[in-house]
């Protein structure tokens, strides 16, 4: 039985599957325990579930036909050339979306619909073929490309404060001297709570989440000389994001991860349930996972999982640093739907990316490539990146202060030095300790530099 596919599938019964697949996890020195299987399917379940599983393709096709002559034959086209080319690269993307959901391949994920996955990864090469068209323009021409999306967009953002008065008691405001905690209570601090309750479910581990809401909070006191909204008060920083919204909201994801990891995974078709209290829990239930796996990213086991965690580590912040500068470049609100959309768009395509990452990098001799979405995600924060950087060089540029370019170092330093000392000298040390234990006096013996990298990298 193939590991992952047969046992998602069922193509085997489950108690085959579970065995074969400890044996094969056991000879490759690997474990099962973060993985729960599903239980023992209902004989019901796939003649309930096979319309609905079905790709329909023929049916697509023949509706999309059915679209487009009625297009060509019956409806009279407009003589208005923004209005037919607007309309001409919608249908074009719909028709592509068509064909990737009917047609793509399928993701790690199933619940609710696979259909509902491949509908996003088409998304995703629609936005990467997006931003490159983008990155190929004049930084005019791309602003003022923002206006087919929204007339109100192109044009110049107004200058905003947003530090401000800092002090949490203010004296001299008679009638609410609380006046600037309450201004800072805006639609915001639920976005925190549930960005990193999202966050959370993707990561599942508290470690990351934690270092990555702390660091991203020393990037927004690094570049507030370039981004005037990063300029926020000491408390917003650390009490309000860090220890109130961002805990929050990785606390309840660890205990939603505590739930869906205890969850028993026993899947009945909806049919052959016969209450009504039964079939609507089970419709919610096919919102939840199909099964489940517990990421146990073990950073410090290896050199190629700790530089795997670190590179995780960056493109988060580079993600979430795109956000601010992409509607700083382009001239964006921070109100306007379009950001919001991206958002919901990480949403959907994160979790899918960090469950392909996590497998290339747990088991890489079953999962030989990286995934599709994790590769798409990726090209998508280094376009966006590129983009911020084409489009306002001037800010990007601006010398970071001394004082803050000397933690950064030191920092980097830190992390370089733990590097060469956990993976490098420490095991030389422990291997040179064992070869004299054992008697080894002949020093060509002792295994060098070279041999340590080769195990750490063994495709060089």
């Amino acid at each position: 039985c193939l590991i992952g596919e047969t046992i998602r599938l069922h193509l085997c019964k489950p108690s085959t599957c579970q065995a074969a697949a400890k044996s094969l996890y056991s000879y490759s020195g690997l474990s099962l325990g973060s993985i729960v299987f599903p239980s023992k399917k209902s004989p019901n379940m796939s003649a309930s579930l096979s319309l609905c599983r079905r790709a329909h393709t023929v049916t697509v096709l023949f509706i999309l036909t059915c679209v487009l002559v009625y297009v060509t034959l019956l409806e009279e086209t407009p003589q208005d050339t923004t209005f037919n080319t607007k309309r001409g690269i919608v249908a074009s993307i719909l028709v592509f979306l068509c064909f990737g959901v009917t047609q793509a391949k399928d993701g790690p994920f199933t619940r609710p619909h696979p259909a509902y996955w491949r509908f996003w990864l088409c998304v995703t090469v629609v936005y990467e073929l997006f931003l490159i068209f983008i990155l190929f323009q004049t930084v005019h021409d791309g602003r003022q490309f923002m206006k087919f999306i929204d007339p109100k967009l192109g044009v110049p953002l107004p200058e905003r404060d947003y530090g401000g008065n800092c002090l949490v008691y203010d004296p001299g405001n008679k009638t609410d001297p609380f006046h600037n905690l309450w201004d800072k209570m805006d639609g915001f601090v639920p976005a925190h709570f549930l960005g990193w309750y999202i966050k959370t479910l993707m990561i599942r581990d508290w470690w990351m989440c934690m270092i990555i809401s702390v660091m991203f909070e020393f990037l927004e006191y690094s570049l507030e000389h370039q981004l005037p909204n990063f300029s926020e008060c000491w408390w917003d920083h650390w009490i309000m994001d860090v220890l109130l919204c961002n805990s929050l909201g990785i606390y309840c994801g660890m205990k939603t991860l505590g739930w869906l990891s205890m969850k028993p995974y026993q899947w009945q078709g909806l049919w052959s349930i016969p209450t009504y209290k039964g079939k609507i829990k089970r419709i919610a239930f096919q919102f939840t996972p199909y099964s489940w796996v517990n990421f146990e990213w073990k950073p410090a086991s290896n050199l190629r999982r700790w530089l795997a965690v670190l590179g995780i580590i960056f493109m988060f912040l580079l993600a979430e640093l795109n956000t601010f500068y992409l509607k700083f470049v382009l001239w964006m609100p921070p109100e306007h739907y379009l950001v919001l959309l991206r958002l919901v768009f990480f949403v959907n395509v994160g979790g899918v990316a960090m469950r392909e990452i996590y497998d290339f990098m747990d088991d890489p001799k079953f999962h030989k490539k990286l995934g599709q979405q994790a590769w798409l995600v990726a090209a998508i924060t280094v376009t966006e990146f590129l983009i911020v950087v084409k489009y306002d060089p001037n800010t990007i540029m601006l010398p970071i202060p001394f004082f803050v370019t000397q933690c950064w170092f030191l920092g980097i330093f830190l992390i370089l030095s733990w590097t060469l000392w956990r993976f490098f000298i420490r095991r030389i040390r422990i291997e040179h300790n064992v070869w004299t234990v054992d008697g080894a006096q002949n020093v060509s013996q002792i295994p060098r530099i070279s041999d340590h990298i080769q195990v750490y990298f063994p495709y060089f």
